[in-house]
């Protein structure tokens, strides 16, 4: 198999034609149609049949059509990769929405300042963690697990080919507003929270309980809003006195002074882990990151 043939494959899916895609190819129709079918007697299987419409994908060819589709953004993303100029740093990371992620970003950014460098920070819905790590788009991801989800997320991650390593073990915090009435307690149980609307992060068509980043989602709430960023969240947590469940950890020169933590009366745990690709070996940036990332949660 060869990456001009998975080229070939996807430019006649684009174009539900042979000829059509020989066109924008630039090769004759009998050239791509024995390429095509020499791929098909190497895997085994109909990836095509032709109907009035044109080309259509059999059901081995819906299911060829994922894998190849990835193969081709990961060669994508090499050729990218080491196009880039040698002297010029490259390092990419998706998260969950944890300003710690972000503080660690910032003084990894700091030391790196007399570099040419090109870098990416994503603070992104849980399965685009997941994503970007497996299909290379970005070197680390963040994200956090409970008893509750461990289970169903070990087995995404096993089929995402995914490693998981933990970083820290916090107990359940709420992020509230300084001004919230419950701000000066040492300790708050679901029952104060109670009149208070609860914020969490959207999922999109992912919107699985084992899929939410905040820890007890599972816990009925009488009044809930759901937002896409972190700052939409903050600024809610202080406009309306809402309330969101984390590891406790926050920056206030990120996250300025009005908002605090407190711990949540419940025995549940969280855990905040990183994940990579299977059989990758990590950058000498994203080993760096991870140690930054240590010292800003560990501080």
């Amino acid at each position: 198999m060869k990456l001009i043939q998975l080229n070939y494959f996807l430019a006649i899916v684009d174009a539900h034609s042979m000829s059509q895609a020989a066109k924008r190819l630039f090769i004759t129709q009998p050239a791509l149609s024995q390429s095509i079918h020499e791929l098909e007697e190497e895997l085994g299987i109909t990836l095509f049949t032709r109907n009035s419409k044109g080309m259509s994908l059999t059901n081995d060819g819906i299911e060829f059509l994922s894998y190849a589709r990835q193969m081709i953004q990961q060669a994508d993303l090499i050729k990218r990769r080491y196009q880039i100029k040698r002297s010029v740093d490259f390092f990419s990371i998706s998260a969950q929405h944890y300003s710690f992620v972000v503080e660690a970003f910032a003084k990894l950014v700091e030391e790196r300042c007399e570099n040419d460098f090109k870098f990416q920070l994503k603070e992104t819905r849980t399965n685009e963690v997941f994503l970007d790590v497996s299909e290379l788009r970005s070197e680390i991801g963040i994200i956090f697990i409970t008893p509750f989800n461990f289970h169903f997320l070990m087995n995404h991650m096993e089929h995402l080919n995914l490693d998981y390593y933990p970083l820290f073990r916090a107990k359940p915090h709420v992020f509230l507003s300084s001004n919230n009435p419950l701000a000066h307690k040492k300790e708050v149980t679901f029952a104060e929270l109670a009149c208070y609307p609860y914020l969490s992060y959207e999922q999109g068509t992912m919107n699985s309980v084992y899929f939410n980043e905040e820890a007890l989602s599972n816990f009925p709430k009488c009044k809930e809003i759901i937002v896409s960023d972190r700052a939409t969240l903050f600024n809610l947590l202080i406009g309306i006195n809402g309330y969101t469940i984390s590891t406790g950890i926050i920056n206030s020169e990120l996250n300025g002074e009005n908002i605090c933590s407190v711990l949540l009366a419940h025995k549940e745990h969280i855990e905040i882990g990183y994940v990579t690709r299977k059989f990758t070996v990590l950058s000498d940036i994203g080993k760096r990151y991870l140690e930054l990332l240590k010292k800003v949660i560990h501080s």
